[in-house]
């Protein structure tokens, strides 16, 4: 089926207020929509960027590094593989919350879920769309990608008076404005990951845990503004009455059950692949662990790998059987090709920056357009503007953290609250790159330009309050 023919034009309800031509939603939108046609048009794969981003940093380290060509290539080949346990961390935290968020229990609860708002109230599944994708968004970036694009047809199906556009963009809000300062967050759980390569080349002494970063009091208060102030603001945009509605076909065929139907006459193999203990077992063993491991050191045991081991326990449950738990397994593996053959060029790139000259390059520079009560802003915003061409926050931090952090540390500013202002910068320009979108507007039919007024309206506020709490972060957290 074709995209035009995915969204049907109803007259069942007349058109509401920012339905007319010329109206300030349509200025936002137009905006939005040239910002998204020059990045389809100029920005392009994100391997091609690393590509790139690769050859402009050897001809950096050749000019600004104190390097030759041949130490340049050196360097760089040096620092190829050195990414590779964070590639596999990174990989395995999107297959682990794929399963999760594809696994029959969850769609039977999306269901249910769905349902609650009332069908007379728009409003309430609006609402109820942001509450979701924001609160996964703060628990997983890859769950709240497949949860909240999953969730909007079973709310759409239970809400028909409900705007499809507004409710895409309401499942959009999870990894546009928060995943980077939730428990996922790619630059906060690496520096406090044990052996993490910026502690090996010496870029940091010590671990730092997430109490000095996700669980801080200040990173807790601006979540708590985000989710408050974007849920609000998208609560007031939802027309009373919507002429744009989701296909019923379109709906039944994302909403249907599971295919997975038991067979009659199993072989021996076939009825391993069903027994639900070898989930068991394993989740079990992997739950006492997370326990000893909490139990010990409580919440600073949070890291890439306790986060991916919470999520394979997870999976386990929720999929509960082998076959459904390994089905789920194949599909999510596809998420995972971009960080495969993205990682080694970025190592790459870090060798550049963190075996020559260079570095301290970046580093002098930084500190000599600072001071300690701008650095953090700058580093926001500086992390925002390349976070549109760079959109994958754990790659861009490999790049940034070498320099960013010790220039840090020469104006007197901790580590942490580098690493935190960063990670709000990352997601900065996430509103208008339509790159985060991809699987969110797949699943729903839904082309960009139907939400690009409504992300940009929100981007507005968004970047006002997150520019402000980087003038009022603390120095040393």
């Amino acid at each position: 089926m074709s995209q035009n023919n995915l969204f049907e034009n109803s007259n069942q309800y007349p058109s509401s207020e920012y339905d007319k031509p010329n109206g300030i939603l349509d200025r936002f939108r137009n905006f939005a929509l040239s910002t998204s046609e020059w990045t389809q048009k100029w920005v392009p794969d994100a391997w091609i960027i690393a590509v790139i981003l690769s050859i402009i940093v050897f001809l950096m380290t050749i000019a600004f590094g104190n390097a030759s060509p041949v130490k340049a290539a050196q360097v760089w080949g040096k620092g190829l593989w050195v990414l590779l346990p964070l590639m596999a961390q990174f990989s395995f935290a999107i297959l682990v919350a794929y399963v999760c968020a594809t696994a029959p229990a969850t769609k039977r609860a999306l269901n249910w879920l769905g349902s609650r708002p009332n069908p007379d109230k728009p409003w309430q599944a609006t609402l109820l769309v942001a509450v979701v994708s924001l609160l996964t968004g703060y628990i997983n970036w890859a769950l709240t990608v497949v949860v909240s694009a999953t969730f909007v047809p079973f709310v759409a199906k239970h809400n028909p008076k409900s705007d499809m556009r507004l409710l895409v963009a309401a499942a959009y809000v999870g990894i546009a404005t928060l995943w980077h300062a939730g428990l996922s967050g790619s630059a906060t759980l690496l520096v406090a990951t044990p052996d993490n390569f910026l502690l090996k080349d010496k870029i940091l002494t010590d671990l730092i845990p997430v109490t000095r970063t996700i669980f801080s009091q200040f990173n807790i208060l601006l979540v708590l503004v985000t989710i408050v102030t974007t849920a609000l603001i998208l609560t007031l945009l939802t027309p009373k009455k919507s002429r744009v509605k989701m296909e019923q076909s379109v709906l039944d065929s994302i909403t249907k059950e599971s295919d997975f139907q038991r067979p009659a006459d199993l072989s021996p193999a076939d009825r391993m692949a069903w027994w639900p203990g070898w989930n068991i077992i394993l989740g079990v063993a992997s739950l006492y662990f997370l326990i000893n491991i909490f139990t010990s050191k409580g919440i600073a045991g949070w890291s890439i790998d306790t986060y991916n081991l919470l999520f394979l326990t997870l999976a386990l449950f929720l999929t509960w059987r082998p076959i459904v738990f390994l089905e789920g397994c194949k599909r999510g593996v596809q998420g995972a090709w971009g960080i495969l053959v993205q990682f080694p060029l970025y190592g790459g790139i870090f060798g550049l920056i963190s075996y020559t000259d260079l570095g301290h390059v970046l580093t002098t520079f930084f500190t000599s357009i600072s001071t300690p009560q701008t650095f953090l802003p700058i580093v926001y915003w500086y992390s925002g503007i390349l976070g549109y061409f760079v959109p994958s926050g754990g790659s861009k931090w490999v790049i940034e953290a070498p320099y960013l952090l010790k220039a840090a540390k020469e104006l007197g500013i901790s580590p942490a609250s580098t690493t935190l202002a960063y990670s709000w910068g990352d997601m900065m320009s996430h509103l208008i790159q339509p790159f985060w979108a991809i699987a969110l507007l797949d699943i729903t039919r839904t082309k960009f330009g139907q939400i690009a007024g409504f992300c940009t309206m929100l981007l507005l506020v968004y970047i006002i309050i997150t520019s402000i709490g980087m003038f009022l972060m603390p120095l040393h957290l």
